[in-house]
């Protein structure tokens, strides 16, 4: 009479083929798990990427890029053009617009690289001309791409009227709803006042055209018109009178 011995050997496969309802179990608690995870998983379709690039903008409307050039692109790229770690720089500019591009390498801290760019860009910011808007800087984030946008035409309203109420009015309507973080509103026509001078008077009266320019700014501005105290409240009262002039070119 003979006895055969079944030998399975050791390790992980040996104890696996002497416990095939243990393996069983726990091949089956793997797969429920990865399902019940699987269904919760986030998917990210814009990832979070940011380019080690900076971007300055600076904006004087009415100026030919020639002008612009000049005046503000060469002078931001000498400015710009010693921040720590650059590799490269590059501009654009065209009519009314200046944009300045700083490149760094990969790996580099970009948020350290922009308070580098930023403060001397407010170095340079006191020698840039006066008729410049506040510049701009920002770092590449593809998280800052507009999700949604609308083009708005009108048959009832004008361009001008059209642009006032998208500003005080549709615009408003996505501010609040959740997971919005701002509504921009760009192109269209804004409201403006242009004053046409004659030279022939302007010689008559021995007056340039920097008097004018001049007088427009001393007299139009924003100045506090004190207080008006009551009974019941205090109102306090404002001059408005705000008034952006632009000188054509040339001039």
């Amino acid at each position: 009479m003979s006895t055969k011995v079944r030998r399975h050997g050791s390790g992980l496969a040996g104890w696996s083929i002497r416990h095939p309802i243990g393996v069983s179990m726990i091949a089956l608690a793997v797969v429920v798990l990865g399902l019940f995870t699987l269904t919760r998983l986030s998917v990210d379709l814009l990832p979070r990427l940011i380019y080690p690039e900076i971007s300055v903008n600076v904006v004087d409307p009415g100026v030919p890029a020639l002008v612009m050039e000049d005046r503000v692109t060469r002078f931001l790229e000498e400015q710009l053009a010693v921040t720590e770690d650059m590799v490269n720089i590059r501009s654009n500019t065209s009519q009314g617009r200046t944009s300045v591009d700083l490149i760094f390498p990969y790996g580099k801290d970009i948020d350290i690289a922009l308070r580098d760019a930023s403060t001397r860009l407010d170095r340079a910011r006191r020698l840039l001309p006066d008729s410049v808007d506040q510049p701009t800087i920002f770092k590449r984030d593809p998280s800052q791409i507009p999700a949604m946008q609308f083009a708005i035409s009108s048959s009832l309203r004008d361009p001008v009227e059209l642009r006032s109420w998208v500003d005080d009015v549709f615009a408003n309507w996505f501010i609040n709803l959740p997971g919005v973080s701002a509504a921009e509103v760009g192109g269209g026509l804004e409201r403006e006042i242009q004053i046409l001078l004659d030279p022939t008077r302007l010689a008559g009266l021995g007056l340039e055209v920097d008097d004018v320019i001049e007088a427009l700014t001393r007299n139009h501005r924003e100045d506090p018109a004190g207080r008006l105290l009551t009974d019941r409240q205090e109102i306090s009262g404002r001059i408005s009178g705000v008034l952006k002039v632009l000188r054509l070119w040339p001039p």
